[in-house]
């Protein structure tokens, strides 16, 4: 079996790891689905969206410096019409702005290399 680029291959998930998932072939060759390629949306855990064991279709992207196989899920998807936004994060309460605002004047007021609080005497 020849691996080219652009190539749709049926292979078995071999093995999962925190990066992606090994994909292994009926010739013994194995491939790397790396966590970007498995969908189109984020993707946190590998174990959420493959199990072990899993038979599925992966396209063949190519081969990486070393001559491994570089697959990809989410190449054989249909792109979202439109992406999902990351969400966004509220803004700090007043008072915690205040804070801040008072320890930075009170910072630069004491100057680069001094520290706050009370003065040991020698």
């Amino acid at each position: 079996m020849v691996f080219e680029s652009g190539a749709v291959v049926t292979g078995r998930v071999a093995r999962i790891t925190d990066f992606g998932a090994f994909i292994q072939f009926e010739n013994g060759e194995v491939g790397l689905v790396h966590i970007s390629q498995i969908a189109h949306s984020y993707v946190r855990n590998v174990s959420d969206y493959l199990q072990e064991g899993q038979t599925l279709e992966v396209k063949v992207l190519g081969r990486d410096e070393k001559g491994r196989l570089d697959l990809s899920i989410k190449e054989l998807q249909d792109a979202p019409e439109e992406m999902p936004r990351p969400r966004m994060i509220g803004r700090q309460s007043p008072e915690f702005e205040n804070k801040l605002r008072s320890f930075l004047r009170d910072a630069k007021e004491r100057g680069p290399g001094e520290k706050g609080g009370k003065k040991r005497k020698k």
